[in-house]
């Protein structure tokens, strides 16, 4: 490969990788009581984010909540390294809001369950 080919391309990639810093993927989960958008905010290619945006809005009474939580996987074999991507979570307080990558919607609180509506990815 010439060294003017490995420069031309080693722009690119550079070029990509600037462009896509200040993308943001966007999804919203709808489910019977709730509209929930998801904004992912971290460069693209990170497995892991601690950086995403949560916006619900009920259905029945048009109120929303805005939170900021973090992607959640599954561990590798190694203890260390995150796997499967399981879904998204969101802290307020002492309520834990976790949206699955299947679509589901569970809401706790001190560990009880007070929501769970499956629902789906648009």
């Amino acid at each position: 490969m010439s060294a003017s080919l490995k420069r031309g391309l080693l722009a690119l990639c550079c070029f990509a990788a600037a462009t896509s810093a200040d993308a943001a993927e966007t999804q919203t989960l709808d489910t019977p009581s709730f509209s929930i958008t998801i904004d992912v905010r971290c460069e693209e290619g990170n497995v892991t984010c601690d950086d995403v945006r949560y916006v619900g809005t009920s259905k029945k009474t048009g109120k929303a909540i805005r939170l900021t939580g973090r992607t959640r996987h599954t561990t590798c074999a190694d203890g260390v390294t995150p796997c499967r991507f399981l879904g998204y979570e969101f802290k307020n307080g002492a309520t834990v809001y976790f949206l699955s990558d299947g679509g589901e919607l569970i809401v706790e609180q001190r560990g009880k369950p007070l929501l769970r509506e499956q629902g789906e990815w648009k």
